[in-house]
């Protein structure tokens, strides 16, 4: 029998903590599956749905990167921002499809990268139908805070703009512990006080951390 590849795997975050704040933060799947392990990846199902909904079900899951054949690093998602379609003033599909936007119409679970003031990569996930301009952008992952500072710590640029989440791609998304609605808390969204009365919409969706086993996973074969 061919031995198995060895593996190194860190794990980053908080360990379990035995309090009421954790109950039913695992499910019964998920209780079978290493906490190190890889889950279902998660699919244009998921997506094609409102964004304020996919926004609030994306906490909990792990933002995957391959960095390489050899290195593979998953992040905890526990911040999102939901931006739902042409109505939305702070969406960048309000003005119609052009060659900076033109991901959103697209179809559901593709990613929409755009640079923000000339200097930051901001990460995007297509929501809903194809043709509505609707996405979720990721603002907390992992150890990371910021969705400028997301995409600088996992390398992401204008070249992942359109593809799919898959692994193929080198960056997608897979399920993870479910989180209780109780513990979400929703906000306006960040910087988008030009939205008029859509700036102060609870569209803004985080959970704190600190509720994880662990929010990063490094695993690298040997």
């Amino acid at each position: 029998m061919k031995p198995k590849t060895p593996l190194s795997v860190i794990s980053i975050g908080n360990r379990a903590k035995t309090s009421k704040s954790r109950k039913g933060l695992v499910s019964k799947s998920s209780e079978n599956t290493p906490k190190s392990g890889f889950q279902a990846v998660l699919g244009p199902s998921f997506f094609d749905r409102r964004a304020d909904s996919v926004a609030r079900d994306l906490l909990g899951c792990w933002l995957i990167v391959q960095r390489t054949n050899k290195h593979k690093e998953k992040h905890r998602i526990f911040e999102t921002e939901a931006y739902l379609g042409p109505q939305d003033l702070a969406c960048h599909g309000r003005v119609g499809p052009t060659l900076r936007n033109r991901t959103m119409f697209g179809p559901a679970g593709c990613w929409y990268v755009y640079l923000c003031y000339g200097m930051h990569w901001m990460l995007n996930v297509v929501t809903g139908r194809e043709g509505l301009p609707a996405a979720v952008l990721l603002r907390g992952v992992g150890e990371t805070e910021g969705p400028g500072r997301l995409t600088k710590m996992l390398g992401v640029t204008r070249k992942y703009d359109g593809k799919q989440l898959t692994p193929i791609s080198g960056l997608w998304i897979e399920q993870g512990d479910g989180v209780p609605r109780r513990q979400i808390q929703r906000t306006p969204r960040i910087g988008v006080s030009y939205a008029k009365h859509w700036a102060d919409k609870p569209l803004r969706y985080l959970v704190n951390p600190d509720i994880f086993d662990s929010r990063t996973v490094i695993r690298t074969v040997l």
